[in-house]
């Protein structure tokens, strides 16, 4: 089922082709009318973007860093009934590639705009992720009730460099012509939104005890690759965005724009400013890690369940 949004009152009597044999009905604020059909006749609208992260870590750290912040903020965003479920967190192999396979559902129902919140039903705000982590190399899936109308997919790559690296996804010529390329500055105030902003994680006022690195002043990027003692390297984070909504695909592609540089840029510049507090862990520390944020979370997740089913 898909759903159209219109600002204008349509007059049933005379529907336009594309709105034949579509059920009409009004909020109750007026002014907005929906209109619910299969609609198989409307062509899917693709979005494609690359955000590439630069920062003072090693690849081989990042591995590290990323799982361990990735537990943390599950833990920080759970809670008054939304958050977090972790259904899936195990070993994979398939077709030559190995790795480490998480099944997560996010309960996002007062983080999405209200356009949105109006249009889906409460499971539909579930989002399911599927991701399969084959460092260096990691692709994440979702969304579940959509199926294939509605589909975010995100390929990294991590790599050892500054971001000069032209298409490392290998699209195609086409495709890579349509992609937006996205820099994002950890280090760069103006790129966090006013709400978002924590001094604690502000990788221009943090020094690490443990590593040294740190504080991230205008020019850190330019002056990375003469630090002998500081590593670098890039995510390139490739995002697909699939959809069939008719109507809302400036809408869907601004908040999604919008979101994903929120999400890529808060989430690294925590990992940095966090960087003492994983630097010495391994793997089995972060395997260890995991199941224990699983089983906290899994004390929420009966409450979520009855309140989103």
């Amino acid at each position: 089922m898909y759903v159209i949004v219109s600002d204008f009152q349509n007059d049933r009597t005379n529907p336009s082709p594309q709105l034949q044999n579509i059920t009409s009905f009004t909020t109750s604020s007026g002014g907005t009318k929906f209109w619910f059909d299969s609609l198989t006749n409307f062509s899917y609208s693709f979005l494609f973007s690359c955000s590439r992260v630069i920062l003072p870590i090693s690849v081989e750290e990042y591995q590290v860093g990323q799982l361990y912040s990735v537990a943390e903020a599950s833990k920080n965003e759970t809670g008054g009934g939304e958050g977090v479920e972790v259904l899936k967190n195990e070993p994979y192999e398939k077709d030559g590639e190995k790795g480490q396979y998480t099944h997560k559902i996010y309960h996002l129902q007062s983080k999405v705009p209200s356009f949105v919140r109006m249009l889906a039903p409460a499971s539909a705000l579930n989002i399911h992720e599927k991701a399969w982590n084959a460092y260096p190399y990691c692709r994440t899936g979702s969304n579940e009730y959509m199926k294939d109308n509605f589909l975010i997919k995100i390929e990294t790559w991590h790599k050892p460099d500054l971001g000069h690296l032209e298409n490392v996804h290998g699209l195609d010529a086409e495709t890579w012509k349509k992609v937006d390329v996205v820099y994002i500055d950890i280090a760069d105030r103006c790129q966090v939104e006013p709400k978002d902003y924590k001094p604690e994680e502000d990788p221009c006022k943090f020094k690490s005890v443990k590593t040294g690195r740190g504080p991230l002043g205008p020019d850190w990027k330019k002056e990375l690759p003469n630090k002998k003692d500081c590593p670098h390297m890039c995510a390139y984070k490739l995002v697909t965005v699939k959809f069939k909504w008719w109507g809302l695909q400036n809408k869907v592609e601004n908040f999604i724009q919008k979101q994903e540089k929120r999400l890529f840029t808060n989430f690294h510049r925590q990992l940095f400013c966090w960087i003492d507090k994983w630097i010495e862990l391994n793997m089995e520390d972060i395997r260890r890690m995991e199941e224990e944020t699983r089983r906290e979370l899994d004390e929420v997740s009966p409450l979520l369940m009855i309140l989103y089913r």
